[in-house]
């Protein structure tokens, strides 16, 4: 796009009388509206995708978007770049409502320049997030360009490292949520990697540092795209995304009930719908009577445990593609958000793996930065064995969850409804952790661990000693059941406390809904420090 002053404009415009003034606004306006060129627009149409501007007013309100910074242009006089200064420099910036809730935005025009940064790009994006930050709202960022702009120079990486030092200083104060619509590479993946959440769109979003071109280059591995840094890698393997979208609609859909969960910041309380729940216990609640299977071996969907407790079972899972033996998401309780944290025994029997702590410590970090109470469903057997997942750091990365549950303010309750063996036991939203409640089920299984690697260890001696192999395995199911009769039960863990109550599973969202009463006046706080150091 040319500079918007032209012959033909001074020619039926006179900027000298009002009328003409306010004529030229209405066609610099105009300009900044269109300053993609149609056939930019339509190549964007044609590969599935919106754009800036239709994707702004697919989130939010009608009629309440208001851009800042519309008439902004480069200043860059390199390479020729001088000759194209469009307004809005290739990003549109402002604030608006979403459900009737303020909140701001930047929208990258992948039409103008590709949609790579340079400094005033980067400094409209700077401003709204500073904007947000100064009146608590959340930052929407809709990222869909090439990178740094190499015509700017060193100027596009500062700006770069601008808005990742506000990403961070707006952490845990706002909620920022990135779309990723098209292309994100290079420096330009480190601002949503430190927003909360990151939304991709299968078969359009594009996420890494660096390219398939350069990776064959280097190390000369073919791979590409989709493989490398698409919507299902970041969702599936390296969990750098938290949904993938069918489609754009689809993604800014899950934005905004992501939105409806969370407050505008973390001053706030989370927006609520209160309807008090009917307490008497149902044929529905009756269902979690019978979910827990005989043999301790058989998995079961702990999905059925997290919908019986939800309002109308309505759960926004996230991440739900990535380390699935872990459930984490977003529900309500009598109108109220909770976060939810679950061990999903249909997946590695819900053991804690590296990528499982990670996800869940993320999670619950989140939730107690904006004020969400934790509910913890536990049914885990112990941290995953394996050399991997030693020489990876589980130790190090489990710690993580250790870390998050501990430093958590927020109202934490923990149903325990069956296996809570050693560590794993303590790290799950334990009562030594400072969990608020912490309820059991009958068929609840607390202890160091289970019973046939107790016997093992236990009475080793006496099953050696026994030289008729029928009766060795007759002697060692004995000592398996007493074992199971003494330690594998709940009321252990109850007489000390640890468990605040032993429950019938179908009593669990009555017990849930009284707690989260009782702990809506709740206060906790933590010895003062500069910032705790998490292992990270």
């Amino acid at each position: 796009m040319s500079e918007p002053e032209n012959a033909q404009s001074d020619a039926t415009v006179d900027i000298h009388t009002t009328a003409g003034k306010l004529a030229d606004l209405q066609r610099r306006i105009d300009e900044a509206t269109h300053a993609g060129s149609a056939r930019a627009i339509e190549k964007q149409h044609a590969k599935g995708k919106l754009t800036a501007r239709e994707r702004v007013d697919l989130l939010m309100d009608e009629g309440s978007f208001v851009e800042l910074d519309e008439f902004a242009r480069h200043r860059s006089t390199n390479f020729g770049i001088e000759k194209n200064r469009p307004y809005g420099d290739g990003v549109v910036t402002g604030y608006g409502t979403v459900d009737g809730r303020p909140v701001c935005v930047y929208s990258q025009d992948f039409t103008i320049f590709g949609g790579s940064l340079g400094e005033v790009y980067g400094e409209k994006i700077v401003k709204v997030m500073d904007f947000a930050l100064k009146t608590g709202c959340p930052v929407i960022g809709i990222n869909d360009g090439g990178g740094a702009r190499i015509q700017e120079g060193v100027v596009a990486l500062g700006l770069f490292a601008e808005i990742f030092r506000r990403n961070v200083h707006a952490s845990g104060v706002v909620p920022q949520i990135s779309l990723i619509v098209g292309p994100c590479a290079g420096g330009a993946v480190y601002s949503p990697a430190i927003t909360d959440f990151t939304v991709m769109v299968d078969q359009t979003s594009h996420m890494f540092i660096t390219g398939p071109d350069v990776i064959k280059t280097v190390t000369g591995e073919d791979v590409g795209f989709e493989e490398l840094g698409g919507a299902r890698t970041h969702n599936t393997t390296s969990g750098v995304a938290h949904h993938m979208a069918g489609d754009e609609k689809d993604a800014i859909e899950y934005v905004k009930s992501l939105l409806s969960y969370l407050p505008s910041n973390n001053l706030s309380e989370p927006p609520a719908f209160p309807e008090e729940a009917d307490l008497e216990t149902t044929d529905e609640d009756r269902e979690l009577d019978t979910l827990i299977p005989d043999s301790a071996n058989q998995p079961y969907d702990m999905h059925t445990a997290i919908e019986h407790v939800l309002d109308d079972g309505e759960f926004l899972e996230t991440q739900a593609l990535f380390a699935p033996n872990i459930v984490t998401g977003f529900g309500r309780v009598e109108g109220f958000p909770v976060g939810i944290v679950a061990n999903q025994p249909m997946q590695f029997a819900g053991c804690l793996d590296i990528n499982a702590s990670e996800k869940a410590a993320r999670f619950v970090r989140t939730c107690d930065a904006f004020n969400v109470p934790v509910l913890t469903f536990v049914d885990v057997p112990g941290f995953l064995p394996g050399v991997d997942q030693e020489y990876g750091g589980i130790i190090r990365r489990g710690a993580k969850l250790i870390y998050a549950y501990a430093e958590a303010t927020v109202p934490l309750i923990t149903v325990i409804t069956r296996k809570a063996f050693g560590g794993a036991y303590d790290v799950m939203g334990s009562k030594h952790l400072g969990a608020d409640l912490n309820l059991a089920w009958p068929t609840a299984q607390i202890a160091v661990m289970g019973a046939q690697g107790a016997v093992n260890i236990l009475h080793r001696r006496t099953i050696a000693a026994v030289t008729d192999p029928d009766e060795a395995e007759s002697t060692r199911a004995e000592l398996i059941a007493d074992y199971e009769d003494t330690l594998l039960n709940p009321y252990i863990a109850a007489e000390r406390g640890y468990v605040d109550a032993v429950i019938m599973p179908s009593e669990t969202r009555a017990h849930i809904v009284k707690g989260l009463r009782q702990l809506r006046t709740k206060r906790e706080s933590l010895p003062p420090k500069k910032h705790g150091n998490i292992p990270l």
